[in-house]
């Protein structure tokens, strides 16, 4: 079953927004994987998730979250999510999500955190 999702990469006051659109699973997660490992590459750490249009996600694509986040927050960068859907709120409240990641009500919330560190 091939599964339904894009990511669509822009750029506002100099920080990456990623926003994620359909289902993040196993099949997916190379591909969410892949685009937060370009950035860090290119050295853009200051990165917002945008998960308003994000249906689904697995415990795979909760995984590409923490194998990048302390790499990107020791080169000074951070992630931060934004707009996400009730019910994929409540797998990232399971997991502790909340404590470990600054989560805004929509993107422009999320770049202007960058702001306030």
């Amino acid at each position: 079953m091939a599964t339904n999702f894009n990511i669509e990469r822009s750029e506002q006051s100099g920080i990456q927004v990623l926003a994620l659109d359909g289902y993040l699973d196993a099949h997916t997660a190379p591909q969410f994987e892949a685009a937060i490992q370009e950035l860090l590459e290119a050295g853009k750490i200051r990165i917002v998730i945008d998960c308003g249009k994000l249906t689904y996600i697995s415990s795979a694509g909760l995984g590409v979250f923490m194998s990048f986040i302390e790499e990107i927050r020791e080169q000074g960068g951070d992630i931060k999510l934004a707009s996400i859907a009730p019910k994929v709120y409540q797998v990232f409240e399971v997991l502790g999500f909340p404590e470990l990641f600054n989560i805004e009500a929509d993107p422009e919330a999320a770049i202007g955190r960058f702001g306030k560190q």
